[in-house]
Formats: structure tokens, C-alpha cells, sequence
């Protein structure tokens, strides 16, 4: 049973901003800290779980099927039922998943412990509203960079991190860890963040969410699993094509009811509409850099391209990429006050074009992978705290999880297209050398093209993006 009584001294404290701030932040730290703690063991994986290649890529597949599937639902479940008990609840599915991996030694095993692992990413869109809802609008700027830029931190910390785990310790110790790290989690959020008292109107869409998840597993495991597979292979052809058939029913279907899963009459408006069609290109154009770097930094030098360094030592090259990102938060803030979002996510993605023509040019000593990298945190860190105060400004109040969900869903579409794409192209243009296919200096090359066009589509978009507000629906007190 509920204590009303506590309830009410829940709903009338004042929270400390600054605590509250922080909180979400770590919780999107480990969020993003989910996506590269594998990364360190990914090639010795077969040997550990006495798998195949092919069966312990689904480890990495897995999580980005999870986390693309729960972040919209968990984004329209908080607007519904609260934004903190969702998040706690994603954050306690975090802790039994990493329970799971750690206990694991076998495949199978593995991957649910990683699936589960995935839907602690739908935190993050539900801070940044939880953000909306307790914050005062001149401290809301600084909070969403903050949280936002926690996309990049936790990736960045979390990959030398996990590296020298798994140098030193045996590899459950990275899931315990992820365990650990839940747990203060669902600690600091209960305690800290106050309970979210704006609610949205009618019932959960269960056939919408059913529709959506088949979408998506559907076109993500086309994408991320057409090279290996084969772009024009049955199975590839059968679940995009699929995939894309079940969204345009899906389509129909949300359009005609009455409580949506994701209200598509808002998510045409062209404030929502090309905000996320620029999202899509800004999360290729990080990604891209995501997939090409570590492995330019850690080809042997005798294949003419590669500087040959250790993971661990890579690792720390590519960290000062999420340090830009979070130093930027404060600055992107005093910049949106002064400019308006709109131009910061343009000058965030003119950046990126600027970091990877560098990248065709300069990329050929450590230092100056150093610093390219850092200019790509700059430019993320503006374009990822202009992008939740755009959804913000144009859709009501009572959808600011759900609007944020679908954002956070286009981004990870972006990452996922550009897994598929430089993979693809690196693979492509590749020389056998030493028994290994070696990608080539044209290869790497063409890939910073396709990064560079990317974020320069997305300052495009951006650059039509109206800024008119959008008055509020009715809400549930």
C-alpha cells in the first residue's frame, strides 16, 4: 500500500537543482557506459563463450536492438505514469541484466543479460524531461547540455576503463561493475530526484508498441547485419523490406488512435520533423568517427595506415573527444541563451564537417587524430544540447518523454545506418595483408566523406527549423 502521507511531502519538497542535475547525469553516464563496456573483449569473444563469430555479434546487436525498441515506450510509459518511476524501473532492469551477463558463460546467456542491459539508454530522454518538469527555464539550458553531453562522457570514461578491466581481471568483472554502478543508480534517483506529478492523458497503446518493436528489430537488424549477411540476401531483403511494411501499418494505425504511441500529427510538425531528420545525420556523422578512429589508431604501422597503438592506449586518444562534450555543456547553454538552439545545432554540425575534411587531409600522426577528435566532441556537445531544447519548444508538456524518446530513437537510427555504411565501406576497400583484410587510406578516407556529408545535411535540415512554441495539452494533475 501507498503512503498518501508520503506521497504529498514527495510532491512539495524543493529539490536541489544542482543534485538533481547530477543525478540524471550519472545515470546517462551509465547509460552510454552500456554501449562500450564489450568492446574490449568483443574479438575474444568466441573463445570465452566457445561460440561463433557470427553467434557472439548478436552481444553488440542485442543491446542496440533493446535500447532502439524501450526508448520511445519508456518515454511514452513516463509521460503517462511518471517519468521517475519508469526511469527507476529501467534502472532496475539495468541491475538484473548485469546479474545476468556476469553470471553467464555461455552465449545465450550473455545476450539476454545484454538485452536487458539496453533499456537502461531510455533514462536518458526521461531525464531530460524530468529536467523540464522540476527546473527553473534559466537553468533548464545548461541541465539538458549537461545530460545530453553524458552520450558521449560515459563512452569515453567507460572504454579505457573497461580496456584495462579486462586487461588485468576476468571479463565478469566488467558486468558486476555495471551492476554496481545500477544500483547507486536506482539509490540516488530514488532518493534525490523528485517524483514527476505531470501526466498525460489516456492509456497505453500495447498494439502501437507491439507494431513499433517489430519495425524496428526488423530494419536495425537488416542494417546492422547486411555485411556480414549480404545487402541483397534473403534474409537481409525479408526483414527490411518487412520492417518497413510494418511501418507504414503502424503508420495507419497510430494515426487513427485516439491515445497514440507516438502522436504522429506532432512528430510531422517541422520544428519535430526536421529536428530528428537532423538528429538522424548528426548520430551517423558521431558514429562514423566511432567506427574509423579506434581502428585507424590500432592497425599495425606496417600496413601504412594504422599508428599502432594498444587498445587501452587508443582508448585514451579517443577520451578527450566526451571531455569536450561535457566542458561544452555550460558554454552550449550560455550559447542557446544568446543564439537559440536552432544556430547552435547548425554551427554543432558545421563543426563535424570541418573535423572530418581535417580527417581526409591531416589524420596521419596520433596528435592530430587527437585533436580531430576533439573537435568532434565540441561539435556534438552543441549539436546534442540543441536538439532536446528544440523537441521541447514545440511539443506540450504532458509528451516531452515521448518526444525526447522518438529523438533519442533517431539518433540511434543515425548510429546504427553508420555502423552498417563505414563498416561496409572500410570492408570494401581492403587489402589482405598478414592473412587479415587491412582497410586502405581510400578506404578510411571515403569514410570521413560519408561522415563529413552527413553533418553537413544536418546543418542543412537544421537551418529550416522553425522556432515557434507550441501551447500545452490538458494534463492529469
Amino acid at each position: 500500500m501507498r503512503d498518501p502521507q508520503s506521497e504529498r511531502r514527495q510532491l512539495t519538497r524543493m529539490p536541489n537543482p544542482r543534485v538533481v542535475v547530477a543525478v540524471l547525469a550519472l545515470a546517462g553516464m551509465s547509460a552510454s557506459f552500456m554501449q562500450t563496456i564489450v568492446l574490449p573483449i568483443q574479438s575474444e569473444l568466441p573463445e570465452l563463450l566457445n561460440a561463433s563469430r557470427e553467434d557472439t555479434a548478436w552481444v553488440i546487436t542485442a543491446t542496440l536492438l533493446s535500447a532502439a525498441v524501450v526508448t520511445p515506450i519508456a518515454g511514452r510509459l513516463g509521460d503517462m505514469y511518471g517519468k521517475r518511476r519508469i526511469a527507476l524501473a529501467l534502472i532496475a532492469v539495468l541491475v538484473v541484466g548485469s546479474v545476468v551477463a556476469a553470471l553467464s558463460h555461455s552465449v545465450g546467456l550473455l545476450i539476454v543479460g545484454r538485452v536487458l542491459q539496453g533499456a537502461i539508454v531510455g533514462v536518458i530522454p526521461l531525464g531530460i524531461s524530468i529536467l523540464r518538469d522540476v527546473l527553473h527555464e534559466d537553468r533548464l539550458g545548461g541541465a539538458i547540455a549537461l545530460v545530453s553531453a553524458t552520450l558521449g562522457v560515459g563512452g569515453a570514461l567507460g572504454l579505457p576503463m573497461s580496456a584495462l578491466v579486462s586487461e588485468n581481471f576476468d571479463w565478469h568483472v566488467l558486468f558486476w561493475m555495471a551492476a554496481g554502478l545500477g544500483g547507486v543508480d536506482f539509490v540516488l534517483v530514488l532518493a534525490l530526484v523528485p517524483v514527476s506529478t505531470l501526466r498525460s492523458l489516456g492509456r497505453f497503446d500495447w498494439i502501437g508498441a507491439i507494431g513499433l518493436t517489430v519495425g524496428l528489430v526488423g530494419v536495425l537488424l537488416a542494417v546492422s547485419r547486411g555485411n556480414e549477411w549480404g545487402w541483397l540476401s534473403p534474409q537481409v531483403l525479408l526483414l527490411g523490406v518487412g520492417g518497413l511494411a510494418v511501418f507504414g501499418v503502424w503508420g495507419w494505425y497510430e494515426l487513427r488512435h485516439d491515445s497514440p504511441l507516438v502522436d504522429l500529427r506532432v512528430a510531422v510538425r517541422p520544428p519535430v520533423l526536421l529536428t530528428n531528420l537532423s538528429s538522424i545525420m548528426l548520430g551517423f556523422a558521431l558514429f562514423a568517427s566511432n567506427v574509423a578512429f579506434p581502428q585507424l589508431l590500432e592497425l599495425p604501422l606496417a600496413t601504412g595506415v594504422g599508428l599502432g597503438l594498444s587498445l587501452l592506449v587508443a582508448s585514451l586518444i579517443l577520451m578527450p573527444s566526451g571531455l569536450a562534450m561535457m566542458v561544452m555543456s555550460p558554454i552550449a547553454a550560455r550559447l542557446m541563451g544568446s543564439v537559440g538552439p536552432r544556430l547552435l545545432l547548425v554551427a554543432g554540425s558545421l563543426l563535424l564537417v570541418v573535423s572530418y575534411l581535417m580527417s581526409i587531409f591531416f589524420a596521419t600522426q596520433i596528435w592530430q587524430v587527437l585533436l580531430i577528435n576533439v573537435i568532434i566532441g565540441i561539435g556534438i556537445g552543441l549539436g546534442y544540447a540543441a536538439m532536446p531544447t528544440l523537441i521541447m519548444r514545440a511539443v506540450p508538456k504532458s509528451e516531452t518523454a515521448a518526444a525526447n524518446g522518438l529523438n533519442a530513437l533517431m539518433r540511434s537510427l543515425g548510429t546504427s545506418f553508420a555502423s552498417a555504411a563505414v563498416g561496409g565501406i572500410l570492408a570494401l576497400n581492403s587489402v589482405s595483408m598478414g592473412g587479415a583484410q587491412v582497410p586502405t587510406a581510400a578506404g578510411f578516407n571515403l569514410a570521413f566523406v560519408f561522415g563529413g556529408s552527413a553533418a553537413l545535411l544536418g546543418a542543412i535540415l537544421a537551418l529550416f527549423i522553425p522556432t515557434a512554441r507550441t501551447e500545452p495539452r490538458p494534463s492529469l494533475p
